[in-house]
């Protein structure tokens, strides 16, 4: 009997090896066969998961295999696994490198048309006297070299009509002192016709006819409004200060003339972009009054400083407006073209924005660990990579994947 009970103890105890055996056998083919099973995610969405190929049932894009994601996050070492997430991720997302070429940029940028200053002209009294009528009342009238400007009352210049008369009619021989008195009255304002007005008809007239050497548009000048700088437009047309009946020195500045022909535009241009804009940069501009011709120029001078009350840079831009005809005041749109020189560029979705700081997550082994970088200009969907990387670095591709929503990242010193 006792021999009995000890075969059945035998055969139960082998049984049961069996099927223990073969059920671990087969758990150990499931876990096998689940990690060499393909799986397929979202770029977008790395929370979706599938085993076979499709669509993201969030956002429809096509789901893209990923390769080994699962052997690799679980032959990690222990270590790795027990690193601090804010400074150091595992995951599986698709990686890149830093890509050296050059980019062509387009920067956007407004700006107005001015007066060139280089073209104002200034006309003085060259006599001293009275304003008996003038022929220019208002700003902005335009005035064309040869235009009378201002009838004016001077003893001076009724003395040396006098002078002349007398030599012509005492001595018409002393050729010398005749041809002083006649350039005399010349350098006083009169013209080379009224002088020969004044020969011929023997009669000197106090009130002379002064014209304008120069032609554009009629602004103040001199003691009355001298400020320099950029022409300010108002918002009506308002009369000159200067009137009838007042008295003028010799030398003092009367009318300040404008050329329309020739202005420049002023361009905006921020801190970030004028580091890359140059004197003879190519430019393309826009006025709003003639939207459908477009001006080629190129940048012509930056200005050193800071307008008052302004964050931004001013770049001139001179051009002929003969043609066009611009008016002063109107609005523009510039396109800058540059060529970068060869600088190193990641994808704009690799680099991280932590308030001031930047980073990016350096893959290291199986984990990915955060790199604080610094960056530069950003286009076309790429930015610059200036210094915290080599070109050996394999970053992820896409930073955001890798950031708990609430956690926070803990950037080295």
């Amino acid at each position: 009997m006792k021999k009995k009970m000890v075969v059945l103890k035998a055969f139960l105890i082998i049984t049961i090896s069996l099927v223990y055996g073969s059920c671990n056998h087969a758990n150990t083919s499931k876990i096998t066969s689940a990690e060499n099973k393909e799986i397929y995610t979202c770029s977008m969405h790395p929370q979706v998961i599938e085993h076979d190929p499709g669509r993201c049932p969030i956002c429809g894009m096509n789901l893209v295999k990923r390769e080994n994601a699962a052997r690799e996050i679980s032959q990690a070492d222990l270590s790795s696994l027990l690193q601090p997430v804010n400074s150091t991720v595992l995951s599986a997302v698709p990686v890149t490198t830093m890509q050296m070429n050059k980019q062509k940029l387009q920067i956007k940028a407004l700006g107005t048309v001015e007066y060139d200053t280089r073209y104002m002209r200034t006309i003085s009294a060259w006599v001293s006297g009275r304003i008996d009528h003038l022929y220019i009342r208002y700003r902005f009238e335009s005035v064309h070299a040869g235009e009378k400007i201002m009838d004016i009352y001077s003893p001076e210049l009724l003395t040396a009509q006098q002078d002349l008369l007398f030599l012509l009619k005492n001595d018409p021989g002393n050729a010398s002192l005749i041809n002083a008195a006649n350039e005399k009255l010349l350098l006083l304002g009169m013209h080379q016709r009224q002088i020969q007005n004044l020969i011929t008809n023997g009669d000197a007239k106090p009130d002379i006819t002064l014209y304008s050497p120069y032609s554009g548009h009629i602004h103040e000048a001199g003691g009355l409004t001298n400020s320099p700088g950029p022409v300010t437009m108002p918002s009506e047309t308002p009369q000159l200060a200067i009137k009838e009946g007042m008295y003028v020195n010799k030398g003092q500045p009367v009318f300040q003339v404008n050329d329309m022909n020739h202005v420049w535009i002023t361009l905006n241009l921020f801190p970030t972009d004028n580091s890359m804009v140059k004197v003879g940069t190519p430019v393309t501009i826009t006025s709003e009054t003639e939207a459908g011709k477009k001006i080629n120029a190129k940048i012509n001078f930056i200005e050193p400083f800071y307008r008052d009350n302004s964050n931004t840079l001013t770049a001139r831009v001179y051009f002929d407006n003969s043609d066009i005809m611009i008016p002063v005041g109107s609005q523009v749109t510039a396109t800058v073209d540059i060529s970068t020189s060869l600088n190193n560029w990641l994808p704009e979705t690799a680099v991280l924005t932590l308030g001031l700081n930047k980073v990016v997550f350096v893959k290291e082994g199986k984990v990915f660990k955060v790199q604080q970088v610094t960056t530069g200009i950003t286009e076309n969907s790429l930015i610059e990579i200036s210094g915290g990387l080599s070109a050996k670095d394999s970053v992820a591709a896409n930073a955001q994947f890798l950031v708990d929503s609430e956690g926070f990242i803990k950037v080295k010193k």
